[in-house]
C-alpha cells in the first residue's frame, strides 16, 4: 500500500509581493541523499590488514603488469623533452631565412604597364634591357629605375615590368622593332612540365602520410596495452575495478538493512568456498537483483559483498554501455564479462539496470536498436556461465516492476533483495555507523533523533548527520549538539528559511493558516500529532506545519486517510472562517487532499458506491500509452466519489474550527510572538492535553473538555 505523506507543509498567504501562490508539501521521511547506507570507508576508525601476497587472485602491487614490469619509468611524450622544442625552433628559423632568401631576388616591385602606347614607347625610346615572353604574357626589365605612373609620387621606382600582347597585334612589326633596338628577347614554352619532386609529394604524399598516421595509431595503442587506442575503446569495457586489496567496506559499514544482508550471506560464503557448494552439485544464484527506493544502501551493500568476499569488483552503470553505434554496448557486455572471468572470484554491480533491462514490449524500435541487443548480449553472457565460474552479477534499480521478463526468469537475476527503508531501530544504527569519527554533545540522543526521522534511509541520515556537523562548524562548537541536529532536521525536512520581510498582514494571514493545520491536527482522530509549527518562510513555503506519527506506519485506515485531508483542509478553512476570503496560499494542500482522495476511490478500493476495484492505472510498466480501462461513466463516478470525501472532510473541518474558533486566536496570536513553536509549546498554546488522544467526532465533547490552562 502506498504510503501517504504525513507531514503537512503550506503557505498562509501570498508572499509580500503577491507571487508565492500555494505552499510546498514535503514528506517528513523523505530527502535528498545518494544510494549509502553507511559511511564511507575512509569514515573506519580501523581497517582490516591487507591480505598476503598472492591472496585473491589479484595482481599484487609489486606484480609485473601488462604495460611492463614495476619501477620502469613509463616513455615520455616526445612533446615533454626540451630538445624538442629547440629543434622544432630551429627548423622553424630555417625555413624562414629558405623562404628569404628565395624572396631576394625580387627585392624591387614588378608593375603592369599598357602595351601601347606606353611599352611601345619605351622600346623605341630604348630604355628596355630585356624581355621573356610566355605566350601573350611579357616580363622585362628597364635600364634604369622607372616609377610608373609617373605622376604619382607613393609608387616605387623598379626596373621590372610586364605586360600582354594584343592578339590582333602584328607580331612582325614588334619584333623589328626590338631587333632594332637591341633588347634582348627570351621565350618559355607554355607547356612547361611539373617538376618531379613536385609530382612525387603531390603523388606518394598524402600516401605516406595516411601510413604515417595508422603507425602512430598503433604504436600508441601498443603503449597502452593493446587494442585501437581511442577506435578499440568504443567496444571495450567501461567498468571500473577495484583490487579486492582497497576494497574496505564489509557488512560493518551497513547498518539497518539485516535482512538484505541475511540474504547476500550464501553469496559471500560461495566466493569464499565455492568448493564447498559445487562438491554437493549446488548453483550459487547467478545473478542477484537489488531493489529498493533510492538512497537505501544497494550500491554499498554490493561493495561490501565485495569487501566480505574479497573479490575483485567491478562497477559500472548501465546507461555507460550504450553509444550511438550499434552493436558497442554489446562489444562492451563480452569484454566485461571476459574480464570478470579471469579475475575470478569477482563480482560485476550493474546501477541504475533499468536503463538498459526495461521491458521490451514496444519499448523498442526492432532488431537493431542499440538497447536491445546490449540486453540480448547480457541475457546471453549470464546464460554462458559455467557451475564453476565465481562470477556474481549485483544489479541495483529503483524500479523493478519495468524490467524485462527475462532478466529476471530463474538462471538470470533469479534472486532478487528487497533493500527497504529502515525501521526507526534500524536508522539508529545507520546514525551510530554515521557519526563516528563525529565528536557528539552529551545531549544528543540518536535514538530520538531516529524516532524524528520516519521514512529516512541511509542516504538521507548522512546527510543529516553532514548537516548538523556543517551547522556546529560555522557556529564554532567543538561539539555537535542536540540543538545542531533538530537545526539540521528542519533544514532537511523543511528547507532552509528564506530572507524575505512579510508585511504584517501576510504574517497574520499565514500565522492563521498555519494555526488551521495545527489545530485540526490537534483535534482530529487519527491524524499524526503536530511536530512544529512555524511561519518563518522555507523553501517554496511561507509556513510550514510539521506533522509525523509516533511509530513507523505500513498501512493506513479509511478513518486515517480522512484525516490527513481534513489536517490539509484547516488552513484554507481557517482563512474562510475568519477573512470570510480564500487566496491561493493552500494550492499544494488542495492538491496533497485530491491525491489522497483519488487514490482512495481508485486504487484502494474505500468507496462504498465503487467497491473494491483498482480503477486507476498504477506505475509505468514499460508498455506503451494504452486507451484507459475504465469506461467515461466511471471516469465520472470516481470524480464524483472524490468531490464528494473533500466535501464531506471541508464541512467538518468547518464545523470543528467554528467551535474551536478562540483555541485558533490564541494559537495564532502564539505563533505570530514566537514565529516558530515546538510541539510543546503549540499544544499548550492551543490549550490541548497532547497527551489525550482526540475525542470522536459524533461524540459532542465541547472544548472546555478537552481543552487545559494555557
Amino acid at each position: 500500500m502506498d504510503d501517504p505523506q504525513s507531514a503537512l507543509e503550506s503557505s498562509g498567504a501570498n508572499g509580500a509581493n503577491g507571487a508565492d501562490p500555494g505552499s510546498a508539501r514535503q514528506d517528513s521521511a523523505t530527502g535528498p541523499g545518494a544510494d549509502a547506507a553507511g559511511p564511507p570507508a575512509e569514515n573506519r576508525s580501523s581497517l582490516p590488514p591487507p591480505p598476503p601476497p598472492g591472496a585473491g587472485g589479484a595482481r599484487q602491487p609489486g606484480q609485473p603488469g601488462r604495460t611492463g614490469q614495476p619501477g620502469q619509468p613509463a616513455p615520455r611524450p616526445i612533446h615533454r623533452v626540451p630538445w624538442f622544442w629547440l629543434i622544432a625552433l630551429i627548423l622553424l628559423l630555417v625555413n624562414w631565412a629558405a623562404f628569404a632568401m628565395s624572396n631576394s631576388s625580387h627585392s624591387q616591385p614588378r608593375v603592369t604597364v599598357p602595351f601601347s602606347p606606353y611599352f611601345i614607347s619605351q622600346v623605341d625610346g630604348g630604355k628596355v634591357q630585356s624581355i621573356s615572353s610566355t605566350g601573350d604574357t611579357i616580363q622585362g626589365t628597364f635600364k634604369s629605375k622607372v616609377r610608373y605612373p609617373a605622376n604619382d609620387k607613393k609608387a616605387t621606382p623598379t626596373t621590372l615590368f610586364s605586360t600582354q600582347v594584343p592578339s590582333f597585334w602584328n607580331d612582325n612589326q614588334l619584333t623589328q622593332l626590338l631587333q632594332s633596338k637591341g633588347v634582348e628577347v627570351n621565350a618559355q614554352s607554355t607547356s612547361s612540365s611539373t617538376p618531379i619532386w613536385e609530382e612525387l609529394f603531390l603523388g606518394f604524399g598524402p600516401t605516406v602520410l595516411l601510413v604515417l598516421l595508422f603507425v602512430l595509431i598503433a604504436v600508441r595503442a601498443q603503449r597502452s596495452g593493446g587494442g585501437l587506442s581511442a577506435l578499440g575503446n568504443f567496444g571495450r569495457s567501461q567498468a571500473r575495478l577495484v583490487d579486492p586489496e582497497k576494497i574496505t567496506v564489509t557488512f560493518a559499514d551497513v547498518a539497518g538493512i539485516d535482512e538484505a544482508k541475511g540474504e547476500l550471506t550464501e553469496i559471500v560464503d560461495f566466493l569464499k568456498h565455492p568448493e564447498r557448494y559445487t562438491k554437493l552439485g549446488a548453483r550459487i544464484p547467478r545473478g542477484v537483483l537489488l531493489y529498493g527506493p533510492p538512497g537505501t544502501g544497494k550500491t554499498l551493500l554490493a561493495r561490501a559483498v565485495a569487501g566480505e568476499a574479497s573479490a575483485a569488483y567491478f562497477s559500472i552503470s548501465a546507461s555507460e554501455f550504450i553509444e550511438g553505434i550499434v552493436g558497442v554496448g554489446a562489444a562492451r557486455v563480452r569484454d566485461l564479462f571476459t574480464k570478470a572471468k579471469a579475475a575470478a572470484p569477482a563480482i560485476i554491480f550493474i546501477d541504475e539496470l533499468d536503463a538498459i533491462g526495461r521491458s521490451r514490449r514496444g519499448a523498442f524500435s526492432g532488431a537493431d536498436d542499440e538497447r536491445e541487443q546490449t540486453l540480448d548480449q547480457i541475457l546471453t553472457e549470464m546464460d554462458g556461465f559455467d557451475s564453476s565460474d565465481a562470477v556474481i552479477v549485483l544489479g541495483a534499480t529503483n524500479r523493478p516492476e519495468i524490467l524485462d521478463a527475462a532478466l529476471l526468469r530463474p538462471g538470470r537475476f533469479d534472486r532478487r533483495v528487497a533493500v527497504s527503508p529502515p525501521d526507526r531501530a534500524g536508522r539508529e544504527k545507520i546514525l551510530a555507523v554515521h557519526v563516528r569519527g563525529v565528536p557528539l554533545a552529551p545531549d544528543v540522543d540518536l535514538g530520538s533523533i531516529a524516532t524524528l526521522t520516519p521514512g529516512m534511509v541511509g542516504a538521507d541520515l548522512a546527510n543529516l548527520v553532514n548537516e548538523a556537523a556543517l551547522l556546529a562548524a560555522r557556529r564554532e562548537h567543538t561539539q555537535v549538539s542536540a540543538k545542531d541536529f533538530s537545526d539540521a532536521l528542519d533544514k532537511v525536512i523543511l528547507g532552509a528559511p528564506r530572507g524575505i520581510l512579510l508585511s504584517p498582514a501576510d504574517r497574520m494571514r499565514t500565522a492563521y493558516h498555519e494555526s488551521g493545520h495545527a489545530l485540526v491536527g490537534m483535534l482530529t482522530p487519527g491524524a499524526d500529532p503536530v511536530r512544529q509549527v512555524t511561519i518563518i518562510p522555507r523553501g517554496m513555503a511561507l509556513g510550514v506545519t510539521l506533522s509525523a506519527p509516533e511509530s513507523d506506519r505500513v498501512s493506513y485506515t479509511s478513518e486515517e486517510l480522512e484525516s490527513q485531508i481534513k489536517v490539509a483542509l484547516g488552513g484554507r478553512v481557517a482563512e474562510e472562517v475568519v477573512y470570510e476570503k480564500v487566496t491561493t496560499g493552500a494550492e499544494s494542500d488542495i492538491e496533497h487532499l485530491t491525491g489522497i482522495a483519488r487514490q482512495m476511490v481508485g486504487r484502494w478500493g474505500m468507496s462504498q458506491k465503487l467497491g473494491p476495484v483498482t480503477l486507476l492505472p498504477g506505475d509505468d510498466d514499460g508498455a506503451p500509452p494504452s486507451q484507459p480501462e475504465t469506461s467515461q461513466q466511471t471516469q465520472w463516478l470516481i470524480d464524483q466519489e472524490v468531490q464528494r470525501l473533500v466535501e464531506e472532510a471541508h464541512a467538518d473541518v468547518t464545523t470543528l474550527l467554528t467551535t474551536h474558533r478562540a483555541q485558533l486566536e490564541s494559537l495564532a496570536a502564539a505563533l505570530v510572538k514566537a514565529e516558530t513553536l515546538d510541539a510543546v509549546s503549540a499544544y499548550a498554546a492551543a490549550g490541548v492535553d497532547r497527551t489525550q488522544p482526540p475525542p470522536p467526532d459524533d461524540a459532542g465533547v465541547t472544548p472546555e473538555a478537552v481543552a487545559t490552562p494555557a
